[in-house]
């Protein structure tokens, strides 16, 4: 038995259609808001909503919002789009990042943390991985940050070339969550760094490899180590599509045919992190969330099918077949 969990309450895999892997909708991380870095606050529940709506009408069926608790999440905000585009979103559970952790724990969510922690550092410091994970048990069974809407998958993140303790801790919490609940899981890697690392311990957590996604492969395009990550059976998202100041598009399709070629087309997952207002056509003129599936797709298609591939028949595989399988809670 299978489902996958959505804002909207369970549903069938095949329901779930044409799929972004890795987005963000409305959001107001405190982290940025102490840097006053505007660009990176999704403030406006109704700009987002024009650009999930564009999404949409190029025949757009789910997201997985990537927003966890420490990263400033509006959960009503975006059931609310869900609902009136009636659009599938996948809400995350976990944790991201340790160099965020200083954001401040908003007043409403203490009480459910049952702790008077400030900050999330201080509150995962001040946790043990017991603590940890009946709070990632509990955004999946019962609802995000006490609403009753639950997450439908769990998440970590690591920095850049490094594993904190702390970020060491959280992988470990959500492992142990995925064992009690079955929710896949998600990694935010730094620039595309420890992978590798991140997977073994994984490992140590006794966790099948093929419930893992794994975020941000595009920022290091290196076909080498990607395959070492497929050798796992972990799926692999490229999720920077349309970030230019990172690597031109020829470099990513580059990487996902090489996959392709190697026999590892079922263990990818396409998206944007559209993560910015400039990144938002109806925020700030931006490409936004039409770009991949308006204009990227038939750009992907032609230089695939130029290389003796059938590039309509992946981008089924990428963004249908693959979201079906990894966001699945199997049972």
């Amino acid at each position: 038995m299978s489902f996958i969990r959505t804002l909207r309450g369970d549903i069938n895999p095949e329901e779930l259609g044409f799929t972004y892997s890795h987005e963000h909708i409305v959001c107001r991380p405190d982290y940025w808001v102490q840097r006053q870095e505007g660009d990176l606050l999704l403030d406006d529940k109704e700009k987002s909503k024009r650009d999930v709506e564009d999404f949409k009408r190029h025949g757009g069926n789910s997201i997985v919002d990537a927003t966890a608790v420490d990263y400033g999440r509006d959960v009503g905000a975006v059931k609310a789009i869900s609902d009136e585009l009636d659009v599938h979103i996948i809400g995350t559970a976990g944790f991201n990042k340790s160099f965020l952790w200083n954001a401040k724990i908003k007043e409403e969510l203490k009480p459910i943390i049952g702790g008077q922690y400030d900050t999330f550092a201080e509150w995962i410091d001040g946790s043990t991985i017991h603590d940890l994970t009946e709070f990632v048990v509990r955004e999946v069974e019962e609802g995000l940050e006490g609403t009753p809407w639950k997450a439908g998958q769990v998440k970590f993140g690591t920095g850049y070339n490094r594993i904190s303790p702390l970020e060491e801790k959280t992988l470990r919490a959500v492992a142990r969550a995925h064992h009690e609940t079955k929710a896949p899981i998600h990694s935010h890697t730094e620039v595309g760094t420890m992978a590798l690392e991140q997977i073994e311990l994984l490992k140590s957590e006794g966790i099948n490899l093929e419930h893992v996604s794994i975020g941000h492969m595009d920022r290091n395009p290196d076909p080498y180590y990607h395959e070492q990550i497929a050798k796992t059976g972990a799926f692999l998202s490229f999720d920077g599509i349309g970030k230019i100041k990172y690597a031109p598009e020829s470099t990513r399709i580059h990487c996902i045919l090489e996959l392709v070629k190697k026999g590892y087309d079922q263990q990818i997952l396409i998206s944007g992190d559209t993560a910015r207002k400039t990144y938002y056509k109806h925020y700030d003129y931006g490409l936004g969330l039409e770009y991949i599936i308006a204009k990227w797709i038939p750009r992907f298609i032609s230089e695939a099918n130029h290389r003796g591939f059938d590039g309509e028949a992946l981008i089924h595989t990428f963004f249908v077949e693959n979201p079906a399988r990894c966001f699945a809670f199997k049972l």
